[in-house]
């Protein structure tokens, strides 16, 4: 079975710690919570759950709507944003299609399944993993890529494109571009989302969760955004009556909306990404990325490898993600994700003891 992110549980039974104790690294998800609008609705709106939602989710589409700024035509509804990646790719089928690497793992697994012929296009430590524009969109012009597939920002490196930068492969290119913005409220959207590109380009898709930035992994809402009719009648004919729950229809209406709860996320995460990197750079054996997302890549320059830390690690009830399951990465990197300041600190204690100089 697939697992992304740490089992608590199982770390809590073995190490012999209390859950809450446990202080979670991996898993990417905004320390802060869901919205308190959102989970107040929730709360007032009890009585809904002994109802069926809304077949045709009016509101909830409309909420989307105000918040990527998109037709409310032009959004499709699934269980958590995988969901909607995967049925993509079903969809089109590429003959051939392109991944970066190193980034999650579920693009190749997906294409994997329908015999796509997959390029890599390798995200180098020299450049500290940033694409070379000019370079993407020769290679994909040159290899005939049917379906470019990313994330931006991407997971694990953090490095990301601009609108612009996006718009440019799809007028230089004819491949059919996907992008997965899970991670892209911690970032500049005005510069860096691709939502509005969907109006003016039926080539592009981008899908979103609400498991990361939102912190609502437990209700699985994904959506995506297209302006590809055949793409979006494949969505409407696969669909099920109340494929969405009622949860994540109750407090999805509410949270798109929450301006203030979105700009406490945003700046919480942007200030303490900013201080991981300040302390990061004190340390002498470790080298941090910059990163656009909630999480950042750090290499080991010199000490004991990714496994041996994170063992050593969940003695503390600290959870590290080793990036030895990432290609082209081994066990010389490991990530960690922003946590509450209590969490962050106790972390950068442990790393400056394990990887202090000589």
């Amino acid at each position: 079975m697939k697992s992304h992110g740490a089992n608590v549980f199982e770390i809590a039974k073995v190490e012999g710690i209390k859950i809450e104790d446990i202080r979670d690294f991996s898993s990417n998800i905004n320390p802060l919570g869901p919205s308190k609008r959102a989970l107040e609705s929730l709360k007032e709106n009890l009585n809904l759950l002994s109802t069926y939602p809304d077949v045709d989710y009016v509101d909830l589409r409309r909420s989307i709507s105000s918040y990527a700024s998109c037709d409310v035509r032009n959004i499709v509804l699934g269980l958590g944003s995988t969901e909607i990646l995967r049925d993509a790719i079903h969809y089109f089928a590429p003959k051939t299609s392109m991944i970066l690497s190193p980034c999650y793992s579920e693009y190749e697994s997906e294409l994997r399944k329908i015999s796509s012929y997959i390029s890599e296009y390798k995200l180098e430590e020299k450049n500290d993993f940033r694409i070379d524009l000019d370079e993407l969109i020769k290679t994909i012009n040159e290899k005939n890529i049917d379906f470019l597939i990313f994330a931006n920002p991407n997971n694990p490196t953090g490095t990301i494109l601009k609108r612009s930068e996006i718009e440019r492969i799809l007028k230089e290119t004819e491949t059919t571009v996907l992008v997965d913005e899970t991670y892209i409220e911690f970032t500049d959207m005005e510069t860096f989302s691709s939502s509005s590109l969907t109006k003016s380009y039926d080539k592009l898709i981008v899908v979103r969760g609400t498991s990361k930035f939102f912190a609502l992994p437990g209700i699985r809402l994904g959506y995506g955004l297209t302006s590809n009719h055949g793409l979006l009648k494949f969505f409407k004919d696969k669909e099920v009556l109340w494929q969405i729950n009622s949860v994540a229809e109750i407090c999805g209406k509410v949270m798109f909306s929450d301006e203030a709860y979105m700009r406490e996320v945003h700046d919480f995460i942007k200030t303490r990404r900013e201080n991981f990197y300040k302390e990061l750079a004190s340390i002498e054996n470790l080298r941090a990325y910059e990163s656009f997302g909630n999480f950042i890549l750090i290499k080991i320059l010199k000490g004991i490898n990714s496994t041996s830390l994170r063992e050593k690690l969940l003695t503390e009830g600290l959870v590290v993600r080793d990036c030895k399951s990432f290609k082209n990465l081994d066990e010389s990197y490991f990530r960690i994700c922003i946590l509450e300041d209590a969490a962050n600190e106790k972390l950068l204690k442990k790393l400056k003891e394990i990887y202090k100089g000589d």
